[in-house]
């Protein structure tokens, strides 16, 4: 396994090497902004002007990952900050959003995982409940890989903790490297993983962002159930069925050469041990009180906040003495509470009420027209997640939700979770940091990977997009 596994997980790391003279690429690209600033003040007020290239040049930065990921959100808080475009409560104001303290105790989680080995039990159970034929291995984990989600907030987090489990079941396998039956499966962990946990809240970045962003703009604090209910059924379930057809269509194979032993063949390494027991518990109890939180309506960031205090615990056993200081990867923090500022800065200067005005003019809204105005809200959410990254999705369109609710006649909150719906639509890889991961850790080919994104994307949005539209009249949305 590459050196890369061995990194802390976060939520906004990309696994490919950046390029080693990045300082031209960046400087064109801050031309680029500059330029659409200055062309922007015959149309915005300065401020707004200013805003738009800052968006640029920080979504174009995220885009093609020229820099590390923190390193745009830090430009444009010093930036903003020196230039006094919005003051520091509004810029900063991802570091008091509870999505900010959620994506930290998902690290944490992931740390203390790792450190009590509960990953190599989980290998060693998962190798027994495949089943024996191809078909059997590819949707159990599949659907491993969705149970995965209700348990690590994180979606690097969990490639990086289940990709290398999938490359050694594959070896007990039989399958061996570059044959079908091995890319079936590592594409069906990566997929499983990441793309129906967009309906899971606190299980990927873009969510989380969502749940921030709306939380700071709108005190409107999404309930865990109510988008799980909303989601789940088309997004999730739905579409882990179609990815696991895919992947059986894309990547036919023999079935399993080699059989497993039973776990029972070693039983000192059956049983749980007492800190694995411990960390179970903790977890359990914390999915626990996420699914239930329209019930105490604590946010889902401050129950993982506890757990993760109890996990960090001084003589514990469940994370190392050195694991804020080694075992975290800060950066993705940093780069999740940029974009949670950027999207309070866009909506303090006014720029989203703008950017409203752009869009009234080109999207065909009609009034009364409810499902084909959400249609077209979620085709311009699609074309923004191309253009900036799936994160990119929430900080742009969030701030404006109150004034397309106010255009298109749907409610503020049906703008909102719209956006769910954009970015679980991943039609290129680079657009997923996880994906991304996936393809260095399990050396899979990019083409094998754009080519399951692209099936996937279409699938979507001529299938399951209008069945979720319909979904969503049954359940009161629209």
């Amino acid at each position: 396994m590459s050196n890369t596994s061995n990194q802390p997980s976060g939520v906004a790391n990309q696994v490919p090497p950046r390029s080693k003279n990045a300082f031209w690429p960046v400087l064109n690209i801050a031309l680029g902004a500059a330029f659409c600033a200055v062309f922007g003040m015959w149309f915005l007020p300065v401020e707004q002007a200013a805003m738009l290239g800052i968006l640029i040049f920080s979504a174009a930065l995220w885009a093609t990952s020229y820099v590390p990921e923190f390193w745009p959100a830090i430009a444009l808080f010093a930036f903003i900050t020196v230039t006094q475009i919005a003051p520091g409560n509004i810029v900063l104001s991802g570091f008091e959003s509870s999505t900010f303290w959620l994506l930290f105790s998902g690290m944490v989680f992931g740390a203390a995982i790792k450190f009590t080995g509960l990953n190599q039990k989980a290998a060693g159970l998962l190798i027994q409940i495949l089943g024996a034929s191809y078909r059997s291995v590819i949707t159990r984990t599949a659907f491993f890989g969705v149970l995965l989600g209700f348990l690590i907030p994180s979606g690097i987090g969990r490639v990086v903790l289940l990709i290398p489990i999938v490359v050694a079941i594959a070896d007990q396998l039989g399958y061996e490297e570059e044959s079908k039956g091995r890319y079936g499966m590592l594409l069906t962990a990566s997929f499983g993983t990441f793309l129906p946990s967009f309906a899971i809240l606190p299980a990927n970045a873009p969510n989380m962002l969502l749940s921030g962003i709306s939380e700071a703009l709108y005190d409107n604090p999404l309930s865990y159930w109510d988008y799980l209910l909303l989601h789940f059924p088309v997004l999730g379930l739905t579409k882990t069925i179609v990815l696991i057809a895919v992947v059986l269509w894309l990547f036919p194979e023999r079935d399993p050469s080699h059989q497993v032993k039973p776990v029972n063949a070693h039983p000192q390494n059956s049983c749980f041990s007492r800190k694995e027991k411990q960390l179970l518990l903790i977890l359990v109890l914390c999915f626990v009180a996420w699914l239930t939180d329209s019930l105490h309506h604590v946010s889902p960031g401050w129950i993982g906040l506890i757990a993760c205090a109890v996990c960090l615990w001084p003589n514990s056993g469940l994370t190392s003495e050195h694991c804020l200081s080694k075992d975290i990867n800060y950066g993705p923090l940093f780069f999740a509470a940029g974009i949670i500022g950027l999207g309070a800065t866009i909506a303090y200067t006014g720029l989203g009420e703008s950017m409203v005005n752009a869009l009234t003019q080109i999207a065909p809204f009609v009034e009364g027209e409810h499902t084909l105005n959400l249609a077209l809200i979620t085709g311009i959410s699609i074309l923004v997640g191309l253009v900036a990254n799936l994160a990119g999705i929430p900080a742009i369109i969030t701030p404006l939700a109150a004034d397309l609710a106010d255009i298109t006649g749907l409610s503020s909150h049906a703008i909102v979770m719209s956006e769910v719906m954009a970015f679980s639509s991943v039609f290129l890889p680079y657009q997923a940091p996880p994906l991304i991961t996936a393809i260095a850790l399990g050396k899979l080919p990019l083409a094998a990977v754009s080519k399951v994104c692209i099936i996937l994307f279409v699938i979507t949005v001529l299938g399951l997009l209008p069945l979720n539209f319909l979904w969503w009249q049954i359940n009161g949305m629209l």
